[in-house]
């Protein structure tokens, strides 16, 4: 998933206000102050990862503005950990490359905020990071199409505008779920997860397309015809749940997996908090927690 909110709708009708700076200065010192704290404890102290350290508790960050991922990581802390003999936390940030920088040097266990392919943007614009894949589709994010206009994928009439969004990987799942309600035909033997606009062979109903970020996606709702996008932003906007027209179950390329650094996947702490990811109890869970299920659907981890 992107998390970038940066973008500014104006074409639509709407206008995004410029938020206050100072608790994003406070947000900054403090992110200072910790990951020094960090760099001098390991001068003095000689102190080492928490992934090589017994006993240590083992951080998994989940996307701050994601509170399914924060009751997974949860649940698991509580109630299956303990039998792996490992102790796990859970950490909210809000910036994919502080997040993917922080598990790659070793500042964190994991994180399960992402899927493969934009891990792979991620690491691509990053070579200097170290992080990889240690699940199969963990869960899928609930993702579709969303309208305030219409109540299915056939009523959006000819013409209409549809936002996908803006980065590349999120964007070629949202072509997908346009090719699933059958509003567009994509060329044969494309991959998924490169999807972009000029695989679209078939499009019958004229449908334009237009790229927004996830804070920029709910706010535009009334202005556009449907929107492609993640449950979590509309839901943390207030959007009801009923605006969700089409949202069958995503690719497994699509769905979050744990990710662990590079260099650590190989210590007893790690491969005890893979085990403990897999455990099935896991996917029980999120299949019957209330909360949960409207953000996030089963996976098959192992």
């Amino acid at each position: 998933m992107s998390i970038d909110e940066s973008v500014t709708a104006e074409p639509h009708g709407f206008t995004l206000k410029k938020r206050r700076r100072w608790p994003y200065l406070l947000i900054a010192a403090g992110v200072i102050i910790a990951a020094t704290t960090y760099f001098v404890v390991d001068r003095r102290g000689g102190a080492t990862s928490a992934n090589e350290t017994a006993g240590a508790t083992l951080d998994v960050v989940y996307l701050d503005s994601n509170p399914a991922e924060k009751a997974i990581i949860d649940y698991i802390a509580a109630h299956v950990a303990p039998d792996y003999h490992i102790k796990v936390g859970a950490v909210g940030l809000g910036d994919s490359t502080q997040i993917n920088q922080a598990i790659s040097d070793g500042r964190y266990a994991g994180t399960i905020f992402q899927h493969r392919h934009w891990l792979q943007q991620v690491l691509d614009a990053n070579p200097g990071f170290k992080e990889q894949a240690a699940t199969g589709p963990f869960f899928h994010w609930v993702f579709g199409i969303w309208s305030d206009k219409y109540r299915t994928p056939q009523e959006i009439p000819d013409g209409a505008t549809v936002s996908l969004l803006a980065d590349p990987a999120n964007n070629a799942q949202g072509i997908w779920y346009l090719a699933q309600a059958g509003l567009v035909t994509l060329r044969p033997g494309t991959d998924i997860t490169a999807l972009t606009t000029k695989d679209i062979v078939g499009n019958p109903k004229n449908l334009r397309f237009t790229l927004l970020d996830f804070g920029a996606q709910p706010r535009a709702l009334a202005d556009l015809d449907a929107i492609v996008g993640y449950a979590e932003s509309f839901l943390a906007a207030g959007v009801s749940e009923d605006k969700l027209i089409f949202a069958p179950k995503s690719p497994d390329e699509f769905a979050s997996v744990l990710t662990v650094g590079s260099e650590y996947v190989d210590t007893p702490n790690v491969q005890n908090l893979i085990k403990a990811f897999k455990d099935p109890r896991v996917q029980e869970f999120i299949a019957t927690d209330p909360e949960v299920k409207q953000l996030a659907l089963p996976g098959n981890p192992a």
